[in-house]
């Protein structure tokens, strides 16, 4: 079973940490015998799951919801929640007892967060406490509203030196590594070249210690309006392959090509029921 120390050797030893976000069991299963080394359960349901706007909308209980079925579908990943918007941001005993929870309650093996230096006290009290925390900068969802909208972040000197000093802050305070998001990849390159922990991109480049994508983006299901964002890469085709099954079934159904004599059962009463049939 893969352990928060495993992604710090994975990244002193220079192997790839591979994540993806999981919501459910049957997809767990999948990314975990395929052999992904963190699956996140992220916010990000909110957008692909319930198809709200943004993330903010989701709650704790929902988290707690799904990092339980997640964990029920995996025997190797690390199982890291995602503190949703209002579980941390009020203050650090909320935030202990919502990363508590999702440990004790959902089974997961570690958190994540959002923000850089004003987080910095929340995630030393939460790793005092035993609660291991992936650190999150640059583009930030949860911040949607005060970035105006979803926009790479670092692009200038100033901003990119925030978040330089931001993640050797969040590194001091006890993260065990930190998701980079929307940021340049020279940015990216040099915060992964500064930390002794893990950076985990998403539209960060390559130079990150692992890349997350969120699943169904990566499988070909996520409908988006126009071009995807440009760290998007799709690997399958799902949401194509799915609706032809789906035409499919609808069309056998139709016709009376589905259900088959070989998906009925026969019983006794199935017998009895033909011998009093009228000629």
């Amino acid at each position: 079973m893969v352990t928060v120390p495993d992604l710090i050797r994975m990244r002193e030893c220079g192997e790839k940490i591979i994540a993806l976000t999981a919501y459910d069991y049957t997809f767990a299963r999948i990314l975990d015998q395929a052999g992904v080394h963190l699956l996140l359960v992220g916010d990000s349901l909110g957008t692909v799951f319930q198809g709200h706007s943004s993330t903010l909308p989701v709650t704790l209980e929902e988290i707690l919801y799904h990092t339980r079925a997640v964990v029920r579908g995996t025997k190797q990943a690390l199982i890291v929640s995602d503190l949703p918007f209002l579980s941390y941001q009020t203050g650090v005993r909320d935030a202990l007892l919502a990363g508590g929870r999702l440990l004790k309650e959902g089974g997961a093996a570690a958190v994540k967060l959002e923000g850089g230096r004003h987080v910095a006290e929340t995630v030393r009290a939460m790793t005092d406490a035993g609660i291991p925390v992936l650190g999150h900068i640059g583009l930030t969802p949860q911040s949607v509203h005060v970035m105006g909208g979803y926009r790479v972040q670092g692009v200038d000197e100033a901003s990119a030196a925030t978040l330089l000093e931001d993640a050797q802050i969040l590194e001091a305070s006890g993260a065990f590594g930190i998701v980079l998001e929307g940021i340049p990849r020279l940015l990216a390159a040099e915060i992964t070249g500064t930390l002794t922990i893990p950076t985990i991109g998403i539209g960060a480049g390559p130079d990150c210690s692992g890349q997350i994508l969120v699943l169904h983006d990566a499988l070909g299901l996520t409908q988006f309006e126009g071009e995807p964002p440009r760290f998007v890469k799709q690997f399958g085709a799902l949401a194509e392959a799915a609706t032809a099954a789906v035409a499919e079934y609808r069309r056998e159904v139709l016709t009376g090509e589905f259900p088959a004599e070989r998906h009925c059962y026969h019983g006794k009463r199935a017998r009895a029921l033909k011998r009093v049939t009228p000629t």
